[in-house]
């Protein structure tokens, strides 16, 4: 008691005489116009510089966490001298600024860490894939600012039916030895990206920018690889589907551009010779794919490809029936005789066309017919 008496009155004596210290080179106690503080109490040598043996004195609760709270002067320190601290030097200080300092975990960063705590566990896959929702409406947490380490799980728990987690984390601080633990509980799902319709859509109709927008939604709602937007767009469903259904690969295909039974534009093209004719389709067919069509006018069944709407192109001799006999004749040709012409007008027609015109004939004929003057010379 003794002791403790002389130390109170030696502060008192110190805080009191703030000249003769001067002189004695003891330095002046002085307010702060600013204190950041980490505890939840603040001191006196807080507010106060050179507070020395006072300098622990509690005066004040501390502001909430990640908080700031003003004190008048006057306040301050009538506080101060009911704990016998006087002779504080004050300037022109009106308040004091009083600030709690914390650390703030925002509601992204316990989502992430929550999602790499269940990642790749329990069934679910990546992080970035995991929707997390909080049991309580969590915006922000704020800790006291000694919690300076990170957020390590040490208990896991996960139910793949309702969704339910229950994860506790531990985080190391600067303060204490013992980590401050932190357990969140709520609801975790698998998502994935996936094109979603924004009108209902028919099965013959293309899909537009505008019929589709890019979500994310529950893995369980998409039983197959889903379609991304980009991919989605232009293509045709191969069913009629209602808006905001999530489009999977297997419900898209290239668009139809030849329908079976539909009449279409034959094209046979070859170097120097382009003709068409109508015929009819016998398959269903998109951009690129190879379908059989029937030529009206020969009855003769051609393959070729989709290049357009209601359009069939032919590259080279792809009819189902015999060549005709002018070409199988050439291989029976002795050494010294001439071949004979190939009348490519007639195999034209064949194939693809109506009777070709005179001046393809013999624009088809020339090369032979020179052939066959020089060896008459």
């Amino acid at each position: 008691m003794i002791r403790t008496a002389l130390l109170t009155l030696s502060t008192l004596l110190v805080l009191a005489l703030p000249a003769q210290a001067a002189d004695d080179g003891i330095a002046t106690p002085t307010l702060r116009a600013s204190v950041n503080v980490t505890s939840d109490v603040v001191r006196v040598g807080d507010l106060i510089d050179n507070a020395g043996a006072a300098a622990q004195i509690p005066v004040y609760r501390s502001p909430d966490l990640g908080t700031t709270g003003a004190l008048p002067v006057a306040q301050v320190l009538n506080v101060l001298r009911a704990k016998q601290v006087i002779g504080v030097m004050t300037g022109d200080i009106k308040e004091v600024q009083v600030t709690r300092l914390a650390r703030t975990l925002a509601n992204k960063e316990l989502e992430d860490a929550v999602a790499s705590a269940l990642e790749r566990r329990f069934g679910l896959g990546d992080a970035a894939n995991i929707s997390v929702t909080f049991d309580r409406g969590i915006s922000d947490m704020r800790l006291d600012a000694s919690n300076t380490g990170a957020l390590q799980p040490v208990a896991t728990r996960y139910d793949a039916r309702s969704g339910r987690f229950d994860v506790t984390f531990e985080i190391a601080n600067d303060s204490t030895t013992a980590p401050t633990k932190l357990r969140l509980t709520g609801t975790a799902i698998e998502t994935v990206e996936v094109a979603v319709l924004t009108r209902d859509i028919d099965r013959s109709e293309m899909l537009k920018a505008s019929d589709v927008a890019q979500e994310r939604r529950p893995k369980a709602e998409v039983a197959g690889e889903p379609a991304l937007r980009e991919r989605a767009v232009g293509m045709q469903l191969r069913r009629p589907m209602r808006a905001g259904t999530p489009i999977r690969v297997a419900d898209i295909a290239k668009p139809e551009l030849v329908s079976r039974d539909q009449s279409v534009t034959v094209i046979y093209q070859v170097p120097g010779i382009y003709l068409t004719t109508r015929g009819k389709a016998i398959d269903n067919g998109a951009e690129g794919d190879t379908v059989s069509v029937l030529n009206l006018q020969t009855k003769r069944t051609l393959t070729g490809i989709v290049t357009g709407r209601g359009q069939v192109t032919v590259e080279g001799a792809s009819q189902s029936a015999p060549m005709p006999a002018a070409v199988e004749q050439t291989s029976s040709l002795k050494r010294d005789e001439a071949p004979a012409p190939v009348d490519t007008a007639a195999l034209l027609r064949n194939l693809v066309q109506t009777p070709a015109s005179p001046a393809q004939v013999a624009e088809a004929q020339i090369p032979q017919a020179r052939a066959s003057q020089a060896q008459a010379k």
